[in-house]
């Protein structure tokens, strides 16, 4: 438990890391991404009519989301058949988490259930693997259009980010 951390209170994740950088010997904490334009738009259709996409930061097991150097890229799958494995190739704490649960970050089976409930139209055919880098403008200036392509190329009215 942290030194700032009250007992029986939730972990603060930015105040940890920030610590945890520290330890490590950084002089300068992490800068967090902001936004004063959020780029979010209504939807032109009720979201009963509208199709989902999943994104998700996970990695498929195969390391299919690298490029030839080795660095991440944007990648995509198909919903159905689900994929049942992925990789544990992300900085978290793997003590209390793990990827054993794909629901836990990619919902395909919970968001299948809501859309037979008619809460939207369905998903679309693939899910979207969004690479965890540490470049703001990398996901930003590449990735994030990729992620957007991909989106629309498969018929999304709207996406649900689910992060490992």
């Amino acid at each position: 438990m942290g030194e700032h951390q009250e007992p029986g209170q939730p972990v603060g994740y930015m105040e940890r890391t920030r610590l945890y950088y520290r330890a490590l010997g950084y002089e300068t904490d992490y800068l967090w991404s902001t936004f004063d334009d959020v780029p979010f738009t209504k939807l032109k259709q009720p979201l009963s009519e509208s199709r989902i996409a999943l994104i998700t930061t996970a990695s498929p097991s195969d390391l299919s989301n690298r490029d030839a150097a080795g660095r991440k890229i944007v990648w995509s799958g198909k919903v159905d058949p689900p994929p049942e494995k992925f990789v544990t190739d992300v900085a978290w704490d793997r003590d209390p988490t793990h990827t054993d649960d794909r629901e836990s970050f990619l919902p395909i089976n919970a968001a299948s259930a809501l859309a037979s409930d008619g809460v939207f139209a369905g998903l679309t055919e693939h899910f979207v693997g969004a690479p965890t880098v540490y470049s703001q403008a990398v996901t930003m200036d590449v990735h994030a259009p990729e992620i957007l392509a991909k989106l629309r190329a498969d018929g999304a009215d709207a996406a649900i980010l689910s992060a490992l």
